[in-house]
């Protein structure tokens, strides 16, 4: 409970018409299918989620929930890595589940195996809010421009990427796939990241939470300390940008290398 804490804490210390973006698997990070078997609830009967949704209505907020672990009805017993939309008028209103599963070997002490606990997304959104259009994304998706492409050929001015980044990884590559998927498509990037060691797994992620402008430039790291940060974004910037460099009123079909060997 103490992660359902303190974003009811975030949520209350926000201004009013704000929108909060929160880390993947807000609420939970665990290794253990068991003990995730044993926390875990249904999106139907979720008491995190339903204190979030209560929490941001009574507050005035937009909540973009990074993502929640959660359950399904799934017969092998996969859980669904899942964001939410919250509007604080009516509720819920977008959801994502996410798409690639980080199945990788980074060393011989260190490797991920997502598919086996969790079941991948089938769809892209963009979620109409007060503070523009949004693309969720989660995490691991970020290795994959064409995801960024799509969400802003439908419109995103602004893509979420809560993630929970290895710390490998993390400072090898997060700010400059950031920066990237932000330059190739004139969005503002809202990363909201877990940062430290988290119990009962042990696990490390990076921190480092960024918002990357549709320049390409870093306005925002959050270091690796947790906590809440506010900055105001100018949407106005999106159509400079991409008036400037017009990559996605640019692009082009094209027969595929493969099909041509």
């Amino acid at each position: 409970m103490e992660n359902l804490g303190a974003v009811v804490d975030a949520i209350q210390r926000c201004e009013k018409h704000d929108i909060l973006f929160t880390p993947e698997v807000t609420n939970c990070i665990s290794f253990s299918r068991s003990y995730m078997q044993r926390a875990l609830q249904n999106e139907e009967r979720n008491d995190f989620l339903n204190t979030i949704v209560e929490a941001a209505t009574e507050k005035g907020i937009w909540v973009a929930l990074g993502s929640l672990a959660v359950k399904t009805k799934d017969a092998d017993g996969r859980f669904a890595n899942r964001g939410f939309l919250i509007n604080p008028e009516v509720g819920i209103v977008g959801k994502y589940d996410k798409l690639h599963m980080f199945d990788v070997k980074i060393s011989e002490t260190e490797a991920y195996h997502e598919s086996r606990g969790y079941r991948p997304g089938q769809q892209l959104s963009v979620f109409e809010t007060d503070h523009g259009s949004i693309g969720f994304t989660i995490c691991y998706d970020l290795r994959f421009p064409y995801v960024f492409n799509d969400l802003a050929i439908a419109g995103a001015k602004v893509i979420s990427v809560p993630s929970a980044f290895a710390v490998e990884t993390g400072l090898a590559h997060w700010e400059s796939l950031l920066r990237s998927r932000a330059i190739e498509t004139g969005c503002f990037i809202v990363a909201a990241a877990q940062t430290g060691t988290h119990t009962p797994s042990k696990r490390k992620t990076n921190g480092h939470s960024l918002i990357v402008n549709p320049w390409g430039d870093v306005i925002l790291d959050a270091g690796e300390e947790a906590g809440l940060f506010h900055l105001d974004l100018d949407l106005a910037l999106v159509d400079k940008a991409r008036s400037m460099i017009p990559t996605l009123a640019n692009q082009k079909s094209f027969r595929s290398a493969k099909e041509e060997s």
